[in-house]
């Protein structure tokens, strides 16, 4: 049935034209606020396709991560130096973003491996994920729209670990990493601009986790040249997200956000129906 497919399906019958589209729909829709995860499961399912399991949609995580390194290369650049600076200042200033990141990341690495089965199965079916997009599209939304123009600095330790808390939900589909880091950065009060900042540094060291824990798992039947071509497409894409929703924000709210979710929530219903 369409709101119940899983990973059991091999990944060896993936196309390559099936690994570039997935991996494009992975580096466009993990950095907006949409829900990667959600769109990695319901576009294979809405084409008929073999759905290639978790362990292949962390594996175009690998090309997204790629995608954060090189956008964020002097962000990386300067924290790393700056913690091995000869100025107390700087070299303490460094640590404690470093540390507040680590931090941030430990909800979502704890959620991740108690409930790994469960966002596999159950949390995949095409009605949760319906409403998950339109739950937190409409939070996504609201709160920025309440939240005024927020404080263009970077979060403190407390407001580090509440984000990594919000971050942690993303593992139900549909809910959307990027998103819920966005909306909990702004509840916080940080601006639009600071919240994706801090949001896009995090999703660094948590990816590069979730890709090595889920290597033990991938499909090696899979062609190393049709992984290539996913990992690649999903780098691409994933650069070109990022600075365009970053340019985004600087000038717009995150109305047309709700409003995509909202309609693809409604495509999956639809889809979850006629399924039956």
């Amino acid at each position: 049935m369409l709101a119940t497919v899983t990973s059991s399906v091999s990944a060896a019958s993936i196309t390559p034209v099936q690994a570039a589209i997935l991996g494009i729909v992975q580096g466009l829709t993990e950095f907006l606020p949409v829900s990667s995860s959600a769109h990695l499961f319901a576009v294979p399912a809405l084409f008929g396709w073999p759905y290639a399991g978790l362990a292949f949609d962390v594996a175009l995580h690998w090309g997204t991560l790629l995608a954060l390194l090189v956008a964020f290369r002097d962000e990386w650049r300067r924290l790393f130096a700056g913690a091995f600076s000869k100025q107390p200042d700087e070299r303490g200033a460094a640590w404690t973003t470093l540390a507040q990141l680590a931090l941030g990341c430990v909800p979502a690495a704890i959620a991740g491996l108690l409930l790994e089965d469960l966002a596999t199965t159950h949390l995949r079916a095409l009605p949760v994920q319906a409403v998950m997009l339109v739950v937190f599209g409409f939070l996504l939304w609201w709160v920025d729209r309440v939240a005024g123009p927020g404080r263009p600095t970077a979060p403190g330790w407390a407001q580090s670990f509440l984000i990594g808390l919000a971050q942690s939900l993303a593992l139900v589909p549909g809910v959307s990493r990027s998103g819920v880091t966005l909306t909990a950065g702004r509840a916080l009060g940080l601006s639009r601009l600071s919240a994706a900042r801090f949001s896009f540094l995090l999703a660094t060291p948590i990816t590069f986790g979730a890709g090595v824990l889920e290597l033990r798992h991938l499909d090696h039947s899979i062609p190393l040249g049709t992984l290539g071509i996913g990992v690649g497409a999903a780098a691409l894409t994933g650069f070109l997200a990022i600075r365009g929703l970053l340019a985004w924000l600087s000038r717009a709210g995150l109305f047309a956000f709700f409003a995509y979710r909202v309609a693809f929530a409604v495509l999956l219903i639809v889809f979850a129906l006629r399924g039956r």
